[in-house]
């Protein structure tokens, strides 16, 4: 997703993304009035940011994380791979050690706090630019943490049993255990892997490599 900073001449091009139109037009004259800057779109939704690409490139995207519909996380991943996709800077709550790692992982080139806008949001927008990562101190071996390690016994069989596809009463009877138990255990599970469903779960499991 990176273009080089060697490559960097003249004004660098950036579009806005943001479903608030007070804070798209703070940010359209924040960056209006810094020469180093040239603006070539504000949008208010991340399809809308995904089509604008396809007729005006741009080397960054300053985007807040909430943007309608996809939302911050699937459009880097929508982003990924594109040729001459720009360099992204999310913006977000300040303080969300969770949401700087999902913006990470996602693809993102930096990260700043919606708190510091706009102070600081121009001179990070002009350091990922120049192809920087620019994220804040965040504590790297929370980043690196495995939920699995998280998991007892019990919720590390019982993960690989529904990897297996199988029912909650089959689940049930392989563990011997109630039903109403698996229910139970499934509920922990979920909460400690960070997912939603059966489905996100068994995504989680085969994406770790399929152990127990």
């Amino acid at each position: 997703m990176a273009n080089p900073a060697s490559t960097l001449q003249g004004p660098i091009s950036v579009a806005l993304a943001d479903n608030n139109p007070l804070m798209l037009s703070a940010l359209s004259d924040l960056f209006e009035r810094d020469s180093r800057f040239t603006l070539v779109a504000t949008l208010s939704s991340a399809e809308a940011f995904l089509e604008m690409m396809g007729r005006v490139p741009t080397r960054i995207g300053v985007v807040d994380w909430t943007l309608p519909a996809l939302g911050g996380e699937r459009l880097l991943e929508n982003l990924r791979g594109r040729p001459n996709a720009p360099r992204v800077l999310v913006y977000g709550p300040e303080g969300d050690l969770d949401l700087v790692r999902k913006a990470m992982a996602a693809g993102a080139a930096g990260f700043c706090a919606r708190s510091n806008l706009p102070q600081q949001l121009i001179d990070v927008a002009y350091a990922v630019a120049q192809g920087q990562m620019v994220f804040p101190f965040i504590d790297v071996r929370a980043l690196n943490h495995d939920p699995k390690a998280e998991l007892t016994s019990r919720e590390r069989a019982l993960l690989s049993a529904l990897a297996r596809g199988l029912a909650n009463k089959d689940l049930a009877a392989e563990l011997e255990i109630s039903v109403n138990t698996v229910k139970f255990h499934l509920r922990n599970l979920y909460d400690k892997l960070g997912v939603n469903s059966r489905a996100q779960a068994i995504a989680f499991y085969y994406s770790t490599g399929g152990t127990r």
